[in-house]
């Protein structure tokens, strides 16, 4: 006498897991899009407090001299703190990117609490630049020109990110030594309790994530080309 085995009731469409069902049709289709815009939008609100909480609050020297110094211009003191690591020797000569067309050569010396002992022998300037890409291509001809290996970046704190990411791009194996000027009317140190200070982090931080995009973009670029590059054949041993 054989024994009855059990087969399991096969699963009715009706009794699947709901949460397949709730994203099908076009309620469905919006539910989807809803949920995910959702999603995205608390993925930026974090990653802006990641940002704003990470800015650098003072000033921090350069751990160790390099062959320039490349200043974005655009905000307070810029110039004239680059002025003073030339004066220290942290470097051989410094390229202020980015002056407006109508500054002369000497509303930029008045710039300098240094004087102007430098601005012969020392300073390039560049007229070209219009915004942070601009600044990041004129840096990477002029670190070419002068074949240099490693920078000072002098930025405001809050554009240092912005700045970093896109001179990474221009000259991919320059070391970037990261020198934050910190402007005493942006209060980053408690940024939510002035609105002022929000809305230029914010403004900063949607200018970095497309930066950022291309960095990304640009170092996967340069791994698939290395990836697909053919290998010189074995020569033949003498």
């Amino acid at each position: 006498m054989s024994e009855d085995v059990e087969v399991p009731d096969q699963e009715e469409p009706q009794d699947r897991p709901r949460r397949f069902r709730r994203f099908r049709g076009l309620m469905g289709g919006v539910r989807l899009l809803f949920d995910g815009t959702i999603l995205l939008l608390v993925m930026l609100i974090i990653g802006f407090i990641v940002f704003a909480n990470g800015m650098d609050r003072e000033r921090r020297e350069p751990a160790y001299a390099a062959d320039g110094i490349t200043v974005l211009t655009g905000g307070v003191a810029r110039i004239d703190e680059a002025m003073k690591l030339l004066a220290k020797r942290k470097a051989k000569r410094v390229l202020i990117t980015g002056v407006n067309r109508g500054t002369t050569l000497k509303q930029l010396k008045a710039l300098s609490s240094q004087g102007d002992q430098y601005f012969a022998c020392c300073v390039d300037i560049d007229k070209e630049a219009r915004n942070t890409i601009d600044n990041a291509t004129e840096t990477a001809q002029w670190v070419t020109l002068n074949q240099y290996s490693s920078i000072i970046v002098v930025t405001s704190n809050y554009h240092m990110p912005r700045a970093l990411a896109e001179l990474e791009r221009a000259i991919p194996g320059v070391a970037l030594i990261p020198y934050p000027v910190v402007d005493n009317n942006v209060h980053v140190e408690r940024w939510w309790h002035y609105p002022g200070t929000t809305r230029l982090l914010l403004s900063e931080y949607l200018k970095y994530l497309p930066a950022l995009g291309r960095l990304w973009a640009t170092n996967l670029a340069r791994m698939t080309l290395q990836g697909t590059s053919v290998p010189p054949e074995d020569e033949p041993e003498p």
